[in-house]
């Protein structure tokens, strides 16, 4: 993954756009990190193979971004995307990291499920 070059993601987010297409959303803030300390409060969120079809979405901010996906019924975002790439099936990857690597939210979007 490379850092996160806006244009480039909002062609991807663009082509994909009013097409069917699946959907990974997860969050997360150090899962299984309150064996460590059992003061911290461990939440996230996932989501995988939602299919949707969304009309626009749009990559905003100055970084880390947010992209937002807007969809008939509402919209679907992620807040915090550091870093990007497109895999060789084509599918547009987005991720958070925290300083020190580790995931904190990712947004990915492919025309076929995910495995």
């Amino acid at each position: 993954m490379e850092f996160v070059q806006a244009d480039k993601v909002q062609e991807q987010i663009n082509d994909k756009a009013n097409k069917e297409v699946y959907i990974h959303l997860e969050t997360t803030n150090g899962a299984y990190a309150n064996h460590n300390d059992e003061t911290f409060f461990n939440s996230g969120a996932y989501i995988r193979n939602a299919k949707l079809v969304y009309e626009y979405g749009k990559i905003t901010g100055e970084g880390p971004y947010r992209v937002g996906l807007k969809t008939e019924l509402g919209w679907i975002y992620a807040e915090g995307i550091n870093h990007y790439e497109v895999d060789d099936k084509g599918r547009l990857l987005l991720a958070g990291l925290d300083f020190t690597g580790k995931l904190a939210v990712a947004l990915q979007i492919s025309d076929k499920p995910f495995d």
